[in-house]
């Protein structure tokens, strides 16, 4: 009898990258569902205007989705090691995604902070914004989003601790149901010092200015 061990999150990351690859259809059959959508609305996907548009939403769906294709983890293994020393926070406020609503395909538009204190590796800041760029070109929920950034940022530099807040506005409710415009919503997940640690979270929080 063979043991169960647990994979690995890096492991894990790429079983999904192979499995999402596996069972991705083809281009023809992702233009055919977007013609019947077309077709659903209440227009004629064969009129002038809309006969290059299946294949544009397609091209689109490439970009808004490549997330699925990236790994975090993989971004994030390029880490500097020796850092002279260097104990305090380091943040990257204000970074811009735009992610889809797994609930209705709506965009959520919006920022994230993210803020680590480092153990013994540091990694470049251009890899944490593509972190979360990785993270918010995927379905998402908002919540789950933010527990990916800060779980993977730890899993990887083991820093002593990991804080992720984002703001975002979600056009599912601002553009349909209550249309409420202008009503932007705010996760955090904080972990290690930041959530242990009074002074190091009112630190990072005034840092991000909240």
């Amino acid at each position: 009898m063979h043991a169960h061990r647990h994979l690995s999150l890096t492991e894990t990351l790429s079983s999904e990258r192979v499995s999402a690859l596996a069972r991705r259809p083809g281009k023809a059959e992702a233009e055919a569902a977007i013609r019947t959508l077309i077709a659903y609305a209440g227009d004629d996907p064969d009129r002038e205007g809309l006969l290059g548009t299946p294949e544009r939403v397609a091209r689109s769906f490439d970009e808004f989705y490549a997330g699925y294709f990236d790994d975090p983890v993989a971004i994030l293994q390029r880490t500097f090691e020796e850092i002279d020393g260097y104990d305090e926070m380091v943040l990257l406020k204000d970074i811009p995604f735009v992610s889809h609503c797994e609930h209705h395909l709506a965009p959520i538009i919006g920022r994230a902070h993210v803020g680590y204190l480092p153990r013994a590796r540091v990694v470049g800041i251009s890899k944490l914004a593509r972190v979360v760029e990785t993270y918010a070109r995927r379905l998402q929920i908002q919540e789950k989003m933010t527990a990916q950034i800060a779980n993977t940022i730890q899993q990887v530099l083991d820093p002593i601790g990991v804080g992720v807040v984002i703001e975002a506005e979600h056009h599912c409710m601002t553009t349909r149901g209550v249309n409420k415009a202008g009503v932007s919503m705010t996760t955090s997940t904080l972990l290690g010092a930041f959530r242990e640690n009074a002074e190091t979270r009112r630190e990072f929080q005034r840092l991000i200015g909240r």
